[in-house]
């Protein structure tokens, strides 16, 4: 059986604030109370822009131990460059912090908009140079960028695994093509629940499993009921007997994320 992990995409949301956060709780110790709530998190910040390693060491500092990270890859690869000359700008993420969390450091979340299409030759050179260990990761990090002078962080403790899963969003990767490139490269399909917005695949490309619940009826919006829940557990289940399998609730706007993250936890007796 592989390790469930259950948890929400990111944490930092002011209407969250005064529900699931207790009123008066500091801004600053968000993290610190959600990571003993739900065991873990996405970080959302390094999609927007790259963080600095001392926000990546505080971050692990602020959490349990045992608890686990996913880190959102940068949009400036997925979303503005669509995989076009990515080998530095992938260089400058991965000395941008991420090694300060440690053996917390779970697997990295590319997502792609709605907008990219499947290019067989851009997405084979993507997944090729995704490091799959962090002594390849250094490596591949030492490439950094001369901006990034005085913003990175090279220090890696242990050599460990790295994991790498795929979100898209366009019809074209509907492709027998696209799900062998994953699977030659043991990069995971991202199962995404995204209200019948966007494709659906659940293909298993990897010794893993990564789930993206963004609303049952509505994007971002909608919770989960009891019904839904038990649906997904039941997945999860399956999926588990064959590898670890990681979740993470972004139906955020409306402070079901949370609830529906706990409520999935008791649903499988974790």
């Amino acid at each position: 059986m592989g390790k469930i992990h259950i948890g929400i995409s990111g944490w930092r949301y002011a209407p969250w604030r005064g529900k699931f956060y207790p009123p008066g709780l500091a801004q600053a110790r968000e993290l610190d109370y959600a990571s003993r709530q739900l065991p873990t998190i996405e970080i959302n910040g390094s999609f927007y822009s790259l963080q600095r390693p001392e926000s990546y060491a505080a971050w692990y500092a602020a959490t349990p131990p045992g608890f686990v990270f996913a880190v959102k890859g940068n949009r400036f690869i997925t979303h503005m460059l669509k995989l076009k000359d990515i080998d530095a700008p992938l260089a400058n993420v991965l000395a941008s912090g991420v090694f300060e969390l440690r053996e917390k450091l779970g697997p990295f979340l590319w997502q792609f908009p709605p907008m990219v299409k499947f290019d067989p030759e851009r997405f084979e050179h993507f997944l090729s140079i995704l490091p799959q260990d962090t002594e390849a990761a250094l490596a591949l990090a030492r490439h950094y960028q001369s901006r990034m002078e005085g913003k990175v962080s090279l220090a890696m403790d242990a050599k460990r695994p790295m994991r790498h899963a795929v979100e898209v969003r366009h019809e074209s990767f509907r492709d027998e093509r696209f799900i062998a490139l994953l699977r030659k490269y043991k990069v995971a399909l991202v199962v995404a629940d995204t209200a019948g917005k966007f494709p659906y695949m659940d293909d298993v490309t990897a010794d893993f499993v990564y789930i993206r619940l963004h609303g049952d009826k509505e994007l971002y919006a909608s919770g989960y009921d009891d019904e839904a829940t038990e649906r997904w557990a039941e997945r999860i289940r399956g999926w588990s007997k064959h590898g670890d399998v990681y979740c993470y609730f972004d139906n955020d706007i409306k402070v079901h994320a949370p609830y529906d993250a706990q409520r999935l936890i008791r649903a499988l007796g974790l």
